[in-house]
């Protein structure tokens, strides 16, 4: 079973940047697309950006031209690189791997999460 560890989260001031990392270890599965998700407090869970291992990216609306998925090269970390934060960016984050079910990513494998507060 493939495990997802998450690092990098913080207190962080508006306007400041903060990059997340996620280990990849024992994934049984050919890597095939990895994800960002957050949940902030009383929310649901939000699609922050995905990545194929093809290394094309998806960003959505709400962290486009802000957010950057990217991984290294062997495939086994993940990361974000998030700028310009917000109040609102606020949540846990969370690094996912998974697949493409009619185009849209499935997350299968979550890790545990990390905290990102943006206050002054």
């Amino acid at each position: 079973q493939g495990q997802l560890v998450e690092s990098g989260g913080g207190l962080v001031q508006p306007g400041g940047s903060l990059r997340l990392s996620c280990a990849l270890s024992g994934s049984i599965f050919s890597i095939d697309h990895m994800g960002w998700y957050r949940q902030a407090p009383g929310k649901q869970r939000e699609l922050v950006a995905t990545i194929s291992n093809g290394n094309s990216t998806i960003h959505p609306n709400s962290a486009k031209g802000r957010f950057t998925i990217s991984r290294d090269n062997a495939g086994n970390t993940l990361y974000l690189q998030m700028n310009s934060l917000k109040p609102e960016d606020t949540a846990v984050y969370y690094c996912t791997e998974g697949g493409l079910n009619s185009g849209t990513y499935v997350p299968l494998i979550w890790g545990q999460g990390t905290q990102v507060t943006v206050s002054a």
